[in-house]
């Protein structure tokens, strides 16, 4: 296995953020597996949605772990692919919509 700066094996230590202070770890934690609890969405569309964010924010640890949850959750290989480029999609977009910022700035100052 090649060395990475991110350590695979430190997904297992996520619970370990609480150490160093309890209180809002706790909170956190309470509040991220409410987040993950059946509701309106099944957990299995969660997941979907939490591995195309994943890879929005570039985690490879939630990359790692919600491939994981998804495979364990019976989601397939074309699901997970199309959720990413979903993904990718919104960040694409989001990037060039910014454009007009540019657009309007350059007009702005060209006058």
């Amino acid at each position: 296995m090649s060395k990475t700066y991110y350590d695979p094996a430190d997904l297992k230590k996520f619970g370990s953020i609480s150490e160093w202070d309890e209180e809002l770890g706790s909170k956190f934690f309470e509040y991220y597996n409410s987040v993950f609890e059946e509701g309106a969405l099944t957990a299995r569309e969660k997941s979907l949605i939490a591995l195309a964010v994943s890879h929005v924010v570039q985690c490879p640890y939630c990359i790692d772990a919600y491939t994981k949850d998804g495979l364990q959750r019976g989601i397939e290989k074309e699901e997970m692919m199309e959720a990413i480029h979903v993904g990718a999609a919104i960040k694409g977009g989001a990037t060039l919509v910014h454009g007009v910022q540019m657009m309007n700035k350059y007009n702005k100052l060209s006058m």
